[in-house]
């Protein structure tokens, strides 16, 4: 596939087949209320995502493509319980999967599941006191720091200490 787009928000796609598919995820929303199917379908996406070792499969496999015993070793999980977790991702369509010879690797389904969790995870970093640490390598932020005596970012993970927390985060939440 070939990207034909060169916004960051949309992309367009094309295949080999000569389909085209536009991805605006984050800038077009369908008009009206979602249709009964499609929210049970998200329903069941959030209740496979609201489990912590799920999550943390899904975050190791963020840009790359990993086996069941890698997982395993990486988690610090047994493996016949990291299977039963990638099986159910594989259900709902959270992870697939690539055969070579008698290893399976598993990879993310597509570039949304990506985005979801990433954004749940940097959602998840605004709740912490501080400079999330996404935000630390944005210019804007780096201006601020530089003239309000903000701690660097090495001087914690997603932490940019108390200082920074008071007047200006909120801006950032």
């Amino acid at each position: 596939m070939r990207s034909v787009g060169s916004s960051r928000t949309c992309r367009g796609l094309l295949s080999a087949s000569g389909y085209y598919l536009r991805m605006c995820a984050d800038t077009q929303r369908p008009p009206g209320r979602l249709p009964t199917g499609q929210v049970d379908l998200a329903v069941e996406l959030f209740r496979m995502l609201s489990d912590a070792t799920r999550v943390q499969v899904l975050w190791a496999l963020v840009g790359r493509e990993m086996a069941v015993n890698d997982l395993a070793d990486y988690l610090g999980k047994p493996g016949p319980a990291v299977s039963q977790h990638l099986a159910r991702l594989r259900m709902a369509r959270l992870v697939q999967t690539r055969r070579d010879g008698n290893q399976v690797f598993y990879r993310l389904e597509n570039d949304h599941v990506r985005r979801l969790l990433t954004d749940a995870v940097f959602n998840a970093e605004h709740a912490e006191p501080g400079v999330p640490a996404h935000h630390r390598g944005d210019p804007a932020i780096a201006a601020l720091d530089e003239g309000a005596g903000v701690p660097a970012a090495d001087e914690g993970p997603g932490r940019a200490g108390a200082a920074w927390s008071g007047a200006t985060s909120g801006a950032l939440r």
